[in-house]
């Protein structure tokens, strides 16, 4: 350690730093590319792989470009802005394909054409850490620094969402002329079609002269503010306002969504990827559709519109009750939804026993291995799964091609969260 090292690298983790190898192990290296020679300076040395860093690129790889945002290398919000877009997309690709392969011991029939949408501005949700900063008199507000406690000392994001994109500076003042800036730790954001809606996380109750900075701020914006005094289910609008955020999805759906509710960040890859689904699974009129982990309804209402009737199951109850709301605001009849707990094997439950032609999963990170032994006892003609973790995607792509008989038709991803190593994808099953 503390010697430099030229390295050859040859692919990237799944956090997006560049891996090589020395002395017959790997070398993890940030800011490193594939196919690039870099000079290295070792950090670590663990028994299998070392940590180290990037002190020069010696041969560039043809990818490699400027990053977009001045805050990259320090904020931890993005990893691969120095990376193209083609690029990025490959390696995700890549890594989807090698997960299959090792962890599945699978590989789709075909590769679905990448999903993508805008590069920078996409972000309509996210959580920004506050921190009164007593060294520089100063609130930041922003993603916290790369591996570090720290908020990131920037006035702008370029992968937020407009307005928000440009208010990071606005907002640490704000923050900083009101009584509570040392006890208000995190704003929650939320970019909708007809407004954005900021959620201040406070730990003491605002006075009048707090509140008139924030109508003030509210109104030179144009957005508008919730509290949150305790857990999620506290928040209340400052003003009464208790309009719901809303996206809107092809076939004039309007879905809404709790200003702190999980939403897909990206709008247009949502938009993208909701198509796709719903062509991938090609319901009939008559057709009846189960859909897993079906949130707000992002999936469940615009398969309706195609199929027979849809049943929508859900673990989080507040989901199942917004959902049902969208059904009933977009006039969706064929529609039904229920909660259950969707990390066990529902082997007793009424629903899980009901004959279904088609199935439609988009669970959270842990996936769905539960679920696979009912799928199989109910053998749908087809099962689209959508994806936000390659590697519980592929153990259960193994399970239903080796254990329930299917085959792993087609698969791609999608570039939900461009700049970072995050992976989403789709995969398409057929029985064998």
């Amino acid at each position: 350690m503390g010697t430099e090292l030229i390295v050859e690298v040859d692919g990237l983790a799944h956090d997006g730093r560049g891996v090589g190898r020395l002395d017959g192990k790997a070398v993890f290296i940030e800011g490193a590319l594939p196919g690039e020679q870099v000079r290295i300076d070792r950090l670590h040395e663990a028994r299998k792989f070392s940590h180290a860093r990037l002190v020069e690129v010696l041969r560039p790889s043809p990818a490699r470009v400027e990053p977009g945002c001045p805050s990259f290398g320090t904020c931890g919000g993005c990893s691969l802005q120095h990376l193209s877009p083609e690029g990025q997309l490959a390696a995700k690709q890549a890594d989807l394909g090698e997960q299959l392969a090792r962890l599945g011991k699978v590989a789709p029939g075909r590769w679905l054409e990448p999903v993508r949408g805008p590069a920078w501005r996409y972000r309509r949700r996210a959580r920004l850490g506050v921190k009164w900063v007593e060294r520089k008199q100063r609130v930041l507000v922003g993603f916290r620094e790369r591996a570090k406690p720290y908020i990131t000392d920037m006035a702008a994001c370029p992968i937020l969402a407009a307005p928000v994109d440009e208010l990071l500076g606005p907002l640490g003042e704000l923050v900083a002329g009101l009584s509570i800036r040392n006890r208000l730790p995190q704003i929650e954001v939320s970019v909708a079609e007809a407004g954005t809606v900021l959620v201040f996380r406070i730990l003491e109750s605002l006075q009048e002269a707090d509140k008139s900075l924030l109508r003030g701020f509210a109104a030179e914006h144009d957005l508008r503010i919730w509290l949150q005094p305790a857990g999620l289910d506290s928040i209340v609008p400052l003003d009464g306002d208790g309009t719901l955020p809303f996206y809107t999805l092809p076939g004039d759906l309007r879905i809404e969504y709790s200003p702190v509710g999980f939403v897909q960040v990206n709008a247009e890859v949502n938009r993208k990827a909701v198509a796709l689904a719903v062509d991938l699974l090609d319901p009939d009129p008559e057709d009846r559709v189960l859909d897993l982990f079906c949130g707000v309804g992002n999936f469940t209402l615009p398969l309706a519109r195609r199929a027979g009737s849809v049943l929508g199951v859900e673990g989080e109850p507040a989901l199942v009750d917004r959902a049902a709301a969208n059904a009933g605001l977009n006039g969706v009849s064929n529609a039904s939804f229920l909660h259950a707990d969707l990390a066990v094997d529902p082997v007793s439950a009424t629903w899980a026993k009901q004959p279904c032609d088609l199935v439609l999963l988009d669970p959270p990170r842990a996936g769905a291995e539960a679920l696979l032994p009912m799928l199989g006892r109910l053998r749908p003609r087809r099962i689209v799964y959508v994806s936000c973790h390659p590697a519980s995607l592929a153990r259960d792509a193994g399970l239903l091609v080796h254990q329930q008989g299917y085959a792993l038709v087609a698969a791609g991803v999608m570039d939900m969260f461009p700049h970072t190593s995050h992976v989403e994808s789709v995969a398409t099953f057929e029985p064998r």
